[in-house]
């Protein structure tokens, strides 16, 4: 009996150092071989993401259980609005998951900076942990300004809506107006840094091939970091970025790009811009407002008229004041003369720094009075300008004629419906008022060949300046200063070069 224990002592003993020599010799390393694996696994794609989002607070990381396994919802809390992703992502999760595979677009995980930029432009991402799956909802619904009327081309008679910041609205105005198949739009991202989404608009069968080309080949080369408005991409666009007369027609009215539109011109409009770009344009056309055609033609007519006219008017007022005095002051009546002399007897400076002094406060009141609030503005500018004026007279510094001259002047230059048009009659005034200064009606008439020289080498995407005119072509001539009755509008202008005629 006690050999028979002492041998089930001994078997116990063997058994107990076989199994230390099998933890020691078998389990050891396979404990070591699974930490490896551990190790050689690559990193989760959510784990990737978050690595990279993490400085971005507004990210928000949402894990939802549904019938596919975990799911882990990714958005930015900033462009999603909470009800759009209850409605288009957490309620299909919960009950209709085949709405969102059928909804969604699949993501691929090796693109990680489409992945990035997907989540910075609006998308919601949905990451399925239990088939490794990524897929993209775009949910983007960042606030948006209303549709209001515009503030810098009221009319009277006519559509009173305007553009908003918001390029998908913009497109939408533009298609509730031309209900046309053929009307398309091409979508393009600009902008190293800012990544700004921009859209071509333009009707096929009517728009010129080759005009749509130049934009286009102008656009896809274009190097800038940055585009806050549309008006940068412009300046970047025109054919002579050194001179100071705009050459595409820049307008925040939808009624103004389909009217275009149906002409074979081609629109762009920005994403967070109001305006759009109208091209190819022409000088005569930086005059005509759209509430042109919605008017009389007797009634268009003098409008434009007063415009076109205008424009020469207020860069050439002040500069024959100046070479009047100074050269050549017998052209002037001797009565008028006389009361010009009697008003500036008490003036000590020369007709051009006296006409330099005025012409600079009222740049100083209109700055002034445009960086104010509304209300405090037009009190700055009205007020303003009366006590100043008044005081001037009176201290002697500028003569009471030269106010009505300014004053004249600088309303003349708010008669073009763009606003652009009116900072370059301010600036070419300068030109005139100088040559006058220097050289009299000798040199206001040098100013005026340069100017006229400088439109005639202008062109607005390849197309000359100033057509009609030059080149001319008599069929534009119906809708170009003198606007005639709208039955002989029919036909297609010239400088659009559009395929229909």
């Amino acid at each position: 009996m006690d050999k028979l224990v002492s041998k089930l002592v001994e078997g116990c003993v063997v058994l107990m150092k076989n199994r230390k020599l099998v933890r020691t010799t078998i389990g050891r390393p396979s404990q070591k071989r699974e930490q490896n694996k551990m190790k050689d696994q690559p990193e989760q794609p959510i784990e990737i993401i978050k690595k990279h989002t993490s400085q971005i607070n507004d990210v928000i990381y949402k894990k939802v259980l549904t019938d596919d396994g975990l799911v882990t919802v990714i958005y930015s809390n900033s462009l999603v609005e909470k009800m759009t992703l209850q409605i288009m992502v957490l309620m299909p999760l919960a009950n209709h998951l085949n709405q969102i595979h059928q909804v969604s677009e699949i993501m691929d995980l090796s693109k990680l900076e489409e992945i990035y930029f997907k989540l910075i432009s609006g998308y919601t991402l949905l990451y399925f942990h239990q088939t490794n799956l990524l897929v993209g909802l775009d949910t983007y619904s960042a606030p948006s300004r209303t549709i209001t009327n515009t503030e810098t081309e009221s009319t009277v008679i006519g559509p009173q809506d305007s553009f908003t910041e918001s390029l998908e609205t913009n497109i939408s105005l533009v298609k509730r107006r031309i209900r046309n198949p053929m009307l398309k739009n091409e979508n393009r991202i600009i902008g190293s840094e800012t990544n700004t989404n921009i859209s071509i608009l333009y009707i096929d069968d009517i728009v010129n091939k080759e005009n749509l080309e130049t934009v286009r080949s102008r656009i896809d080369k274009i190097n800038y970091p940055a585009f806050n408005d549309i008006s940068i991409l412009k300046q970047l666009m025109e054919d002579n970025p050194y001179s100071p007369f705009p050459q595409f027609y820049l307008t925040v009215r939808p009624d103004s790009i389909s009217h275009y539109l149906i002409d074979g011109r081609i629109a762009i409009l920005m994403d967070s811009s109001q305006s759009a770009i109208i091209c190819p344009t022409s000088f005569l056309e930086m005059f005509v407002s759209i509430e042109d055609y919605y008017n009389r033609w007797t009634t268009a007519s003098l409008l434009r008229f007063l415009r076109f006219f205008g424009f020469f008017l207020t860069i050439m007022i002040t500069p024959m004041y100046v070479s009047t005095l100074t050269f050549h002051p017998e052209i002037l009546p001797y009565e008028l003369l006389l009361n010009l002399q009697e008003s500036r007897a008490k003036v000590p400076f020369p007709p051009l720094f006296e006409v330099l002094f005025i012409e600079l406060i009222i740049e100083v009141l209109r700055e002034a009075g445009s960086r104010m609030p509304a209300k405090v503005g037009q009190t700055i500018g009205i007020v303003g300008g009366i006590v100043i004026g008044t005081a001037a007279v009176e201290a002697g510094l500028i003569s009471n004629i030269l106010i009505v001259l300014v004053a004249t002047s600088a309303l003349l230059s708010f008669l073009p419906p763009i606003f652009l048009m009116s900072n370059t009659s301010r600036f070419v005034r300068y030109i005139f008022i100088l040559s006058a200064g220097m050289f009299g009606l000798m040199g206001q008439m040098l100013a005026f060949a340069w100017l006229i020289a400088h439109l005639l080498r202008l062109n607005s995407l390849g197309t000359p300046f100033m057509s009609p005119i030059i080149p001319r072509k008599a069929g534009d001539l119906k809708d170009g200063i003198f606007r005639f009755p709208i039955t002989f509008l029919r036909n297609k202008t010239g400088i659009s070069r559009s395929q229909k005629k």
